[in-house]
C-alpha cells in the first residue's frame, strides 16, 4: 500500500483556493483514515505526565477540529496562522484587544458593522482605549485624526450593509509609514474574492457565521495574522471565554469545502438580480459594486476577484413601502444574518443599525426604505420572480 501527502512538493503547484477550501489543513490521506473529519466531542484529552507541552484543552483553541479549520483558513488567507472563536463579535473584540492597551488610541472607519461600532465607541473607552471614527471618504481623514498614541486602524470592506468598497492603498501606506497595525473585517468578501493581507493589511477578521460556514447553522469568528500575534489573540480568547465548541468547528470545516462554488454561484446570481433591480421604477437606488454606476466600481474592479453576493436596494417610497414588500415575499426569507445558501433580506433600521437615529443612518447611507439582500444559490429566475411579485404588490 502507498500513501500520499497533501503537502505540495517542490515540483507541485500551489493548490488553488477551491482546492484549499476542500483539503487545506489535512496533512495526509493514510489508508483507513476517514475522508470526512471526525468530531472530537471531548473536553479532556490524555496529557503526558511530567510536562505541560502538548496539552490539549478546547478553551485554548487546540481541539483537533479547531486546529484543522484554523490551518485551512490561514492557507486561504495567506496568513501564518489563524484562530477560530465562538463568534464574529468575539473575533473582533479579541483581535483588537490583542493590539491595544489602556492609554492607546484606535482609528476606525465610521462604516463598520453595528456591533463593531458599539464595541469600539462604547466598550473600548471603558478600558482606557480611545477611538476616533473616520469617514473613509474624507480626504486625508486618517492622517488628520492621528494621535501620538494611535496604535491601529480598523476598517471593514466591503461595508455592511451599504456594499461600499474601500481603497486600502492610502490606508496601508499610512499604516506602514507609522508602524500601525491595519485590521480589516473581510466578512462580505471572503478569501475567494479578497485577501486583505495581499493588499498590505496585518490582520483579517471574519464572522465565520456568514459565508465561511454558509449554512445558517453555526456562530463562529476567525482572526488571521502572524503566528506571534495569533498567540496573543489566543490568550485573549482563553481569558474571555471565546473558544468555539468542537461541533461548531466541524460544521465550519464542512461549510468551507463548498465555499468556492457557493460564493461564485451566489455572486453570479447577485449580478443578475442587481441588473434587474436597476430597471425597476419602484427603487430609488440599487447598491452593488458590480454595477458601473456604483461609487466604488473601479476600486472593486481593481481589488476584488468577483463583486460578491451582497447588495442593497432603497424603495422610492420609504420604509413603510419596503415593509409591505417584505411581507409579500414568498421564496426570499426575512432574517437578520447573511452569507448562506438561502436568499435573505434584512432592514438594518430594525437590526444592525437600530441604535442609530434616522439622521445618523441616512448619513451612513442607510435611510428608511433600505433593504440589505444576501443572495443565495437558488435559481436566479426564481429569486427575481419573487422580488418582482413583491414589488408589484
Amino acid at each position: 500500500m502507498t500513501t500520499s501527502s497533501s503537502k505540495p512538493s517542490k515540483t507541485q503547484a500551489v493548490p488553488s483556493l477551491a482546492t484549499l477550501a476542500v483539503h487545506g489543513g489535512r496533512d495526509s490521506h493514510e489508508t483507513g483514515e476517514p475522508v470526512g473529519s471526525p468530531i472530537y466531542q471531548s473536553v479532556n484529552f490524555v496529557q503526558e505526565v511530567g510536562t505541560g507541552a502538548g496539552m490539549r484543552y478546547p478553551r485554548y483553541g487546540n481541539n483537533p477540529n479547531a486546529e484543522i479549520v484554523q490551518k485551512r483558513l490561514a492557507l486561504l488567507e495567506g496568513a501564518e496562522a489563524g484562530l477560530v472563536l465562538a463568534s464574529g463579535q468575539g473575533a473582533t473584540a479579541c483581535a483588537l484587544l490583542a493590539l491595544l492597551r489602556s492609554g492607546d488610541h484606535l482609528l476606525a472607519s465610521s462604516w463598520i458593522y453595528g456591533g463593531s461600532h458599539d464595541f469600539v465607541s462604547k466598550e473600548l473607552p471603558g478600558m482606557g482605549i480611545q477611538c476616533t471614527l473616520v469617514d473613509p471618504t474624507e480626504s486625508r481623514g486618517w492622517r488628520k485624526h492621528l494621535r501620538k498614541n494611535t496604535r491601529a486602524i480598523f476598517v471593514e470592506s466591503p461595508v455592511n450593509p451599504t456594499c461600499r468598497v474601500l481603497d486600502l492603498k492610502p490606508i496601508t501606506a499610512l499604516a506602514k509609514e507609522l508602524g500601525l497595525a491595519l485590521v480589516v473585517d473581510s466578512t462580505f468578501a471572503t478569501p475567494i474574492a479578497f485577501r486583505p493581507l495581499e493588499h498590505g493589511a496585518d490582520v483579517v477578521i471574519h464572522s465565520a457565521t456568514k459565508f465561511l460556514n454558509g449554512h445558517h447553522d453555526v456562530i463562529a469568528g476567525a482572526v488571521l495574522g502572524t503566528s506571534t500575534y495569533i498567540e496573543e489573540v489566543r490568550r485573549k480568547m482563553t481569558v474571555w471565554g471565546q473558544a468555539p465548541d468542537p461541533f461548531s468547528c466541524w460544521l465550519l470545516e464542512r461549510g468551507l469545502k463548498t465555499l468556492d462554488v457557493r460564493v461564485k454561484r451566489a455572486t453570479d446570481n447577485t449580478m443578475r438580480l442587481a441588473l434587474w433591480c436597476a430597471t425597476r421604477p419602484e427603487l430609488a437606488a440599487v447598491l452593488y459594486p458590480g454595477l458601473p454606476d456604483h461609487p466604488d466600481h473601479e476600486t472593486a474592479l481593481a481589488t476584488l476577484d468577483g463583486f460578491g453576493a451582497m447588495m442593497a436596494i432603497v424603495h422610492r417610497d420609504g420604509g413603510d413601502a419596503m415593509t409591505k414588500v417584505i411581507r409579500r415575499l414568498e421564496l426570499i426569507t426575512h432574517a437578520p444574518s447573511l452569507g448562506g445558501l438561502d436568499t435573505l433580506v434584512s432592514e438594518p433600521r430594525f437590526s444592525s443599525h437600530e441604535h442609530l437615529s434616522l439622521d445618523e443612518r441616512t448619513k451612513l447611507g442607510v435611510p428608511d426604505g433600505f433593504l440589505r439582500i444576501s443572495v443565495g444559490i437558488e435559481d436566479p429566475d426564481d429569486i427575481i420572480a419573487d422580488l418582482d411579485q413583491a414589488l408589484r404588490g
